[in-house]
Order: C-alpha cells, then sequence, then structure tokens
C-alpha cells in the first residue's frame, strides 16, 4: 500500500538576507509527500484553494502522489510568510493566513483507509486523531508536531501520543514538551505517554532517535550553501516514511528505523540547497544514492 501522508499544502512568500521569492509550493504534505515518492508511491490528503497553481498540481501527479484525497475548494490557499536572518536556524513569521485550511477536516477516500505506513505532517492533533479514527488497519504510525500544538491543544497531543508508534519534533520541542532540558531524558519521558520511538531533530547537528531499550545518533551532512531550510523537517519525515513504506514489511525494526532516518536527513540535506522544493523536482535517484553511500560510508569508523 502507498504511504499515506495527510499535512498542510500552502503558498509561501520567503526572504532570506539575499533573496526573496513569492507564491512557493510549501506546507507540510508537500514537502513530505515529495520526498516520500522517491520510495513508494504516496496517498495525499490535503486541501487548497481554487487559486492553487496548475504546475503544482502536475509535479504531485508527476511524482506518483495520488490526488484523490486533495481537496480543491473555492477561496485562498493557505498561504505563510517568513524571513530568515543570516543565521537561518532564526527566522520571524511575518504572516499567516489560513484561508481554506481553516475549515479542513481530513477525510480519507475509501481506498485510503487501509494504509501500512501513515505520516500525520504538522497539522492539528485534534485532525491527526481524527485521521486515525478512520483509519482500518495500519502497521506504523508516524507523528509530527510543534511549540503550537503542546501549548494550546496538550490534552489532544497527549491522547495522539498513545496511538503511533513515532513522534518526530524538534530539541525544543522535546523539552517544551515535558520540561526537561536533557534531550535524553525528555526523549524517555516521550516514550512513557505512548509512543514506542521519538525521533528528535537537532537541525545542523543531526538527529537523535531512542526507543526503550536502544538509541542511534545520525549526524547531518555538512551543507556550504544554504539557501532555504523551510520544509527541512517535513522532508526529513517524509523521506523517512516514505523509505519505511517501501520496505513491505509488516513489523517495522530498530534496525529499519535507523536507515530511515539517514534517507530522510539525506533528503532534507537536498531539500535546503534551493528555495521550496526546486531541489527535490530535479533531484535524482542516483543522486541521492550517491550521497547515502558517501555519508554511510564518512560516517563508518573502525575498531
Amino acid at each position: 500500500m502507498p504511504v499515506l501522508i495527510v499535512g498542510s499544502i500552502a503558498l509561501d512568500d520567503i526572504k532570506t538576507q539575499t533573496e526573496k521569492r513569492l507564491d512557493l509550493l510549501g506546507g507540510s504534505a508537500s514537502y513530505a509527500s515529495v520526498a516520500a515518492s522517491f520510495f513508494d508511491q504516496v496517498n495525499l490528503v490535503g486541501i487548497v484553494g481554487s487559486d492553487f497553481p496548475k504546475a503544482h498540481l502536475d509535479l504531485f501527479r508527476q511524482r506518483r502522489i495520488d490526488l484523490t484525497g486533495l481537496q480543491i475548494v473555492d477561496g485562498k490557499t493557505f498561504r505563510w510568510g517568513g524571513e530568515y536572518e543570516a543565521d537561518m536556524n532564526k527566522r520571524q513569521t511575518l504572516y499567516t493566513e489560513l484561508n481554506v485550511f481553516e475549515t479542513f477536516t481530513p477525510s480519507l477516500p475509501p481506498a485510503y483507509r487501509a494504509t501500512s505506513i501513515i505520516l500525520l505532517g504538522n497539522i492539528g492533533p485534534n485532525l491527526q486523531n481524527h485521521v486515525l479514527d478512520q483509519v482500518e488497519h495500519r502497521e506504523f504510525v508516524v507523528a509530527d508536531t510543534m511549540d503550537l500544538w503542546i501549548t494550546t491543544t496538550r490534552p489532544e497531543l497527549l491522547k495522539l501520543l498513545n496511538r503511533i508508534d513515532l513522534l518526530v519534533l524538534n530539541d525544543g520541542e522535546a523539552r517544551q514538551l515535558t520540561e526537561d532540558d536533557n534531550l535524553v531524558r525528555a526523549a524517555r519521558k516521550i516514550l512513557d505517554l505512548g509512543p514506542k520511538y521519538v525521533a528528535v531533530k537537532k537541525g545542523e547537528h543531526g538527529c537523535l532517535l531512542i526507543s526503550r531499550d536502544q538509541f542511534f545518533s545520525c549526524g547531518a551532512f555538512p551543507i556550504e550553501k544554504l539557501f532555504d531550510p523551510t520544509g527541512a523537517g517535513d522532508t526529513f519525515a517524509g523521506g523517512l516514511a516514505g523509505y519505511l513504506a517501501s520496505l513491505r514489511r509488516p513489523v517495522i525494526e530498530f534496525s529499519d528505523l535507523k536507515r530511515a532516518i539517514v534517507h530522510g536527513s539525506m533528503l532534507a540535506s537536498f531539500c535546503v540547497e534551493s528555495f521550496s522544493l526546486d531541489r527535490l523536482k530535479t533531484l535524482t535517484p542516483t543522486e541521492l544514492d550517491e550521497r547515502y553511500r558517501f555519508f554511510r560510508a564518512m560516517s563508518h569508523f573502525d575498531n
């Protein structure tokens, strides 16, 4: 079964210290779906307005992304604008216009309801729970979250954590959720809330994967020219979920997750090399495989 991805689809205006781009394809589901499509077919659930460019729809279709679950309604597509400082770890949100996304209620087509691998993108936990209510069969559920949901919808988020296998969040969010500054302790506290695994993203310092009895620390691929970090985390999650779906295994092991995290990290490293999804559009499977193999070789050390 294709991987099921639910999340936001947006039009972004991005400003850096050297350049400004308008009306870019954005949103958690957009980045995640294109990333996952490098490994498997994707069923996309989201909402856009009547102003959504046809070129973006064509891109989804070219990438083996099924759009049966995409709602196209009258009105304007969700829009977001952000500006990055010279240190691109810091950005300011200039505006957020929910538009049609404000009334988004995910509805799964019948063919989507028996899905092995599910990625719940960075949307409200009430919507993430609503998606799981519609699923008839699932083998592995990945969920992303953010500081906003931790602050404003904590009860729904805690409910969600009891229903998923892997929670993906960044280091600041892990500390915020658990009120613990130590990332290892924070991850273990999150495990106590329900999920089997926690992946803590640390930006340019990589990712930490923790289970009850195992851990894996994945470094980040060194990037010399960072153009636009928007969507890197969603690309990581999408690549991870797509790789897991491609395995066609009834049970996901820790070793599978380790490889999935490396694949997701490599895709994210390509994503930031240009604005929006421009680099992912031109990325070839050969380039991705070469970077994966190079990173694996450079990360290995002899006893």
